[in-house]
């Protein structure tokens, strides 16, 4: 069982930058598969940015790219996503997921709100 906890959402104005972070549980964090997605109200959970688990690739949708960072620190346990330039459209819950052995945990969420 593998345990994930976000944090760092928050209320920003358009242009701003916010940092989430996800703590995880487990032995072998290094070989999760990581990943950030979000869900709007009334629109389905979307993919974000994440790390492949085969090769460790990082790989963002496009409309994040340019923008948002994920990046990890295996010694903490945490995988980062970086969110600068935030746009009223990325205003969502920010969900943190992770791949372990192609089983998937996700976290509780934390609500980003991007004010125009």
């Amino acid at each position: 069982q593998v345990q994930l906890v976000e944090s760092g959402g928050g209320l920003v104005q358009a242009g701003g930058s916010l940092r989430l972070s996800c703590a995880a549980s487990g032995r072998t964090f290094s070989s999760y598969g990581m990943g950030w997605f979000r869900q709007a109200p009334g629109k389905q959970r979307e993919f974000v940015a994440g790390f492949r688990r085969s090769d460790g690739n990082t790989y963002y949708a496009d409309s994040v790219k340019g923008r948002f960072t994920i990046s990890r620190d295996n010694a903490k346990k945490t995988v980062y996503l970086q969110m600068n330039s935030l746009k009223p459209e990325d205003t969502a819950v920010y969900y943190c997921a992770a791949d372990v052995s192609n089983i998937y945990y996700w976290g509780q969420g934390t609500q980003v709100t991007v004010s125009s």
